[in-house]
């Protein structure tokens, strides 16, 4: 099974193989486009989460703050 943070490693090298070499390039009949960047962000996004709870201990709402209005 693949860890998370190797996960990440993976998701980063693909996005930075996108942004030095680009989306999709041609070599003579054949066409490579490469996966979809938002994507690879949102993802990088949601392992890094994963990550950081996994290291609080998974503290279900540990970055979380609470405010009070009250119209005083």
């Amino acid at each position: 099974m693949v860890t998370l943070q190797e996960q990440l490693k993976q998701i980063t090298e693909a996005i930075t193989a996108i942004e030095i070499g680009g989306q999709e390039y041609q070599l003579g009949s054949m066409r490579l486009k490469r996966a979809d960047l938002s994507l690879l962000y949102k993802r990088r996004k949601e392992l890094e989460g994963q990550i950081q709870a996994e290291q609080n201990g998974n503290e279900l709402l540990s970055n979380t703050f609470v405010s009070v209005f009250d119209r005083r």
